[in-house]
């Protein structure tokens, strides 16, 4: 089966998300080369500006990235509380508590 996205057809994982995305991950994430501080403020302003213009992306990314969990590592949302036993209050001995 293949998968469709803005009718291209990704040949990679990274390209999926980046059409699913409607931008690049470097773009986010920065280039796995690094980069100068000028090249890093400029990356900075472009997604400020994507982000500007469309407020609701990062709700978006977070909406795919719980699908995207769900249906492939469903056992990361698989929680299971802690029990922490009560600790008794700590007494000195003239019976009154002790700081902690």
């Amino acid at each position: 089966m293949r998968s469709i996205v803005a009718g291209h057809v990704p040949v990679s994982t990274s390209e999926f998300i980046e059409l699913a995305l409607g931008t690049p991950l470097d773009l986010w994430l920065g280039p796995e080369g690094g980069e100068s501080p000028e090249e890093a403020a400029a990356r900075r302003d472009a997604a400020r500006d994507i982000l500007t213009e469309e407020p609701h992306l990062p709700d978006r990314v977070s909406r795919a990235a719980v699908e995207a969990i769900e249906a492939f590592a469903p056992e990361l949302f698989a929680i299971t509380p802690l029990h922490r036993p009560r600790l008794a209050a700590r007494r000195s001995r003239t019976g009154r508590r002790a700081a902690a």
